[in-house]
C-alpha cells in the first residue's frame, strides 16, 4: 500500500482462546497486541493476556490472515518470560532493526490496583523495558534492560516528570534515530523519546498528540480516555495512529490518525482535527457525519472514561446502532443535550451561505454554529423533536479561507446528532 485512503476491515485474526493459558472472565481480557514482519518475511503477532505476566507469540504468513500459536516469550534455559520476577509483562512492542536484530519493549507503569487484579506481578517505576530476540523470534538474548523512559516515582525531577512512561511501548527508527512511543501516566497523551540506539540513553523528546488537545487548549476539549499509538512514514511523510473512547467506555476505541511533522529531529504538539489522513482542510461544502467531531464535551466539559460506563445523562459521546461493520455505517453523536459541544477541524471554505443538521430525538431549542467560540454565532438553527432523522437548517454567514466548526445547543431535551451539510446557494 502506498497511500493511505484504501482500509477495509479483514476480520478476526486471532481469538483468545487460541492462547496457550486462556481463561475466561474480565480480568483476562486480551489487550493491545502488536504485530510486525520477520526477517523470514512472515507475520510474528505478540500478546498479552490480563496480568497472567507473559508475553504470547501467533505467526501467520500474511497480515491480516489465520494466525497460528508459536510460543511464549522465553529465556536462552526455557524459563518463560515473566517467571523470574521481573515486573509485569504489558503491552508488547516489536521492533527490528536495520541489521536485523529483534527488540521487545514492555512494561506497566505503577499505578493502585488491586493485588487480585496483577496476579502477584508488580508494576515497574523504572519504566519501559527492552530484551533483544533471537531470531526465532521468542528466545531473549541477553539480560532485561531498562531503556531510560521512567515510570512513577523515578520520573521526578526529570523531563519526563508530568509525562512519565505508563504503558504502550512502540519503537520507530527516523533519520538514523530511534523514537520510542508511548502512553504516559495521564492517560490521554502520546509521548516519545529519543535516543541513538535502541537498548537505552532516551531523552524525552515531548508530547505528540492528547486526544483531548490539552497542552493546545486551556482544558480537556474532548471526553478522554487511555490512548495507544504508534508512528508511519510513509513517502517521506510521518504520520501518528492513535485511538480515542467511544461509547462511553475505555475499552470501547475508535482508530484516528494526524501527521505529524518533524522538524530538526523533533516532533512538536499537533491538534486532533477531523481530517485525519485527508493531507488538506475538508471542502466547505457538503454532508459530513457527525462522528468525524474532534472536539465533543458537555456544560460541564468532558470526562476521563474508566472501565465503565458513565452516565447516559452527563455527556454527548461517540456511537453507533448495532455491531462493526463495513456495509450501512451509522456512527453518531448520540445525548447532544443543554450545552453541548461538537467541533469539526477544518474546513476551506469558499462562501457557504446555508447550513443544514441532521438529528433526531426530543431536544427543542437552538443549534447554534460559531467559527470561533469567542464571536457571535454565524448560524442559529430551530430545532424541534423529531422522531425520525429530520433536516433543520438556516442561512450561515458566508466565509472565505480555512476555519472550524462549532456546534452548541442550547435547549431542553436531548437528540442524535447525525450529520451537517454545507451549501453554497
Amino acid at each position: 500500500m502506498d497511500n493511505l485512503a484504501d482500509w477495509r476491515y479483514e476480520g478476526v485474526i486471532w481469538k483468545k482462546k487460541n492462547a496457550t493459558g486462556y481463561n475466561k472472565g474480565f480480568l483476562n481480557a486480551m489487550y493491545a497486541p502488536d504485530v510486525i514482519q520477520g526477517v523470514d518475511g512472515r507475520y510474528y503477532l505478540y500478546y498479552f493476556i490480563g496480568y497472567n505476566g507473559y508475553i504470547g507469540v501467533a505467526v501467520c504468513d500474511t497480515p491480516a490472515g489465520e494466525y497460528k500459536f508459536l510460543g511464549k516469550v522465553k529465556y536462552s534455559d526455557g524459563i518463560e518470560l515473566g517467571k523470574k520476577k521481573e515486573p509485569l509483562q504489558f503491552d508488547p512492542g516489536v521492533f527490528i532493526d536495520d541489521d536485523g536484530r529483534v527488540y521487545l519493549y514492555t512494561g506497566f507503569g505503577p499505578v493502585n490496583y488491586p493485588k487480585i487484579l496483577m496476579k502477584g506481578h508488580k508494576a515497574t517505576k523504572e519504566g519501559a523495558m527492552c530484551f533483544e530476540l533471537e531470531k526465532d523470534m521468542l528466545t531473549i538474548k541477553g539480560e532485561m534492560k531498562y531503556v531510560d523512559v521512567p515510570a512513577k516515582p523515578c520520573a521526578k525531577g526529570t523531563d519526563y516528570e508530568g509525562h512519565e512512561f505508563f504503558e504502550a511501548a512502540s519503537m520507530r527508527k527516523i533519520q538514523g534515530k530511534y523514537y520510542f512511543v508511548y502512553s504516559s501516566f495521564v492517560g490521554h497523551e502520546l509521548c516519545y523519546a529519543v535516543s541513538d540506539r535502541p537498548d537505552g540513553d532516551f531523552k524525552f523528546g515531548g508530547v505528540l498528540l492528547s486526544i483531548g488537545d490539552v497542552g493546545i487548549e486551556k482544558q480537556a476539549c474532548n471526553s478522554t480516555g487511555n490512548t495507544h499509538g504508534g508512528i508511519l512514514e510513509l513517502n517521506g511523510r510521518h504520520y501518528i495512529f492513535y485511538h480515542r473512547q467511544t461509547n462511553r467506555n475505555s475499552f470501547s476505541r475508535q482508530a484516528c490518525a494526524e501527521e505529524i511533522f518533524l522538524k530538526d529531529g523533533h516532533f512538536a504538539q499537533v491538534e486532533v482535527t477531523s481530517c485525519g489522513l485527508n493531507g488538506a482542510p475538508l471542502k466547505g461544502e457538503g454532508e459530513y457525519s457527525a462522528h468525524i467531531a474532534c472536539q465533543l464535551y458537555g456544560k460541564k466539559g468532558g470526562h476521563f472514561y474508566g472501565a465503565f460506563k458513565k452516565r447516559k445523562g452527563c455527556c454527548p459521546y461517540f456511537t453507533q446502532s448495532g455491531k462493526d461493520r463495513e456495509n450501512n455505517p451509522d456512527q453518531y453523536i448520540a445525548n447532544f443535550c443543554d450545552g453541548a459541544t461538537a467541533a469539526f477541524k477544518h474546513f476551506n471554505f469558499d462562501d457557504a451561505n446555508k447550513i443544514e443538521v441532521k438529528v433526531k430525538g426530543n431536544a427543542r431549542g437552538t443549534m447554534k454554529v460559531f467559527y470561533d467560540l469567542n464571536d457571535k454565532p454565524v448560524a442559529e438553527i430551530t430545532i424541534t423533536p423529531a422522531k425520525q432523522n429530520t433536516a433543520f437548517s438556516a442561512t450561515l454567514k458566508p466565509k472565505q479561507g480555512i476555519a472550524p466548526l462549532y456546534f452548541r445547543f442550547n435547549g431542553k431535551g436531548k437528540s442524535e446528532f447525525k450529520s451537517f451539510t454545507l451549501t453554497k446557494l
